[in-house]
């Protein structure tokens, strides 16, 4: 019997071996010159990127176009406040992309101390859909309507309140009628837990005007929604679990604070986070910040880290899945930015728009 080539019998015995899974590579979409805050892609692929208020840059939401460059979104009108428009939007960092094409903005307001609203623009037909404004006492002075989620099965969304202390709170927004509602204020799930943020090391301080240093703690921040919309997975941002709820439940206006509460579960061990994004799979994507890292609470609530990389990931903060099945997200060195450190800008040029592609896509803008 003739003996195959040396080479052949290793093509072989390769074809024969079970294939490895591959990694998922970290890509740079864009270098920016001032800090993106949260992400969301459209359904035609649009990345659409707030920049975020601590740094007060002039615009405030812009998109990122395909030589990397950005674009005032939707247009210069909308970003200059002031100007007289009662439209114009003061401070947006929460956004997130429908089905349909319409971009949610979420204007907490904080800059120009002015009502919160929600903007709804769509974005195929270049026209605003809908406004919502949320007013006291659904919001609160001391507000900082952060993130939101976007519910298309009840009509509804799910914005994060994480004001300080007992006052955090979830708000729900009953989009067929405009009506929201604030709900589990102080409960266990969306105010902070007594930990501290460390990154590289050292504990995170918020350095005051008048040379003192306070460590923060942050209550409800991250929030998803899973691919069915029937559990929102939600916790503080100074926290060390992942919770959830029915949305069922979030949107029965029947129950008491106390009967809500308790249908509140405690799903997984997580890191201080600041963004959140659930895959189809029912796993959670988590911004590690303390380890400039990118990690994903599995769905049977075990934690594991997927990137770690102290200049890409300088504080990771949101997510948005694409339709091309990548996961989008920002990093934009808040530890270093005036709002943490009395005043002064420390960060180092440039911020990033990064995507990788996980072996399970989610729900495109979320």
């Amino acid at each position: 019997m003739a003996r195959l080539p040396w080479i052949a019998i290793v093509l072989a015995a390769a074809l024969m071996r079970p294939a490895v899974a591959q990694t998922p590579r970290l890509e740079i979409v864009a270098e920016m010159t001032e800090p993106p805050g949260n992400i969301t892609v459209t359904p035609s692929g649009q990345i659409v990127v707030s920049l975020h208020q601590h740094y007060s840059p002039k615009l405030r939401v812009v998109t990122v176009e395909k030589d990397g460059g950005t674009k005032a979104f939707p247009d210069e009108s909308w970003n200059s406040p002031g100007t007289g428009s009662a439209l114009a939007f003061d401070s947006v960092l929460g956004l997130r992309s429908d089905a349909k094409g319409i971009v949610w903005l979420l204007d907490n307001g904080m800059r120009g101390k002015v009502t919160p609203k929600l903007v709804g623009w769509d974005a195929r037909g270049k026209k605003l859909h809908r406004l919502i404004y949320l007013p006291e006492p659904v919001s609160r002075k001391d507000s900082f309507l952060n993130d939101l989620q976007v519910d298309s099965s009840h009509d509804a969304f799910y914005i994060a309140d994480p004001s300080p202390g007992r006052s955090a709170a979830l708000i729900v927004v009953d989009l067929s009628t405009g009506a929201s509602r604030r709900v589990l204020e102080g409960h266990p799930s969306v105010t902070p837990e007594e930990i501290d943020l460390s990154i590289d090391g050292q504990p995170l301080e918020v350095k005051l005007p008048d040379g003192k240093a306070v460590r923060p703690r942050v209550g409800v921040n991250p929030i998803s929604l899973d691919a069915a919309n029937q559990w929102l997975v939600f916790g503080p941002m100074h926290g060390s679990a992942l919770y959830r709820v029915r949305t069922a439940d979030l949107l029965d206006e029947t129950l008491s604070p106390g009967e809500l509460g308790r249908r509140v579960e405690k799903w997984g061990a997580r890191p201080v986070s600041d963004g959140t994004s659930m895959d189809n799979a029912g796993g959670v994507y988590i911004t590690d910040i303390g380890k400039n890292a990118i990690g994903r609470v599995g769905p049977d609530g075990t934690y594991s880290v997927l990137f770690e990389d102290a200049k890409l990931l300088s504080w990771p903060d949101a997510f948005s899945f694409g339709p091309d099945g990548y996961l989008y997200l920002v990093s934009n060195q808040l530890h270093r930015g005036p709002a943490l450190n009395g005043g002064k800008d420390l960060a180092k040029r440039p911020f990033y728009v990064l995507r990788f592609k996980p072996s399970v896509p989610g729900v495109a803008g979320r």
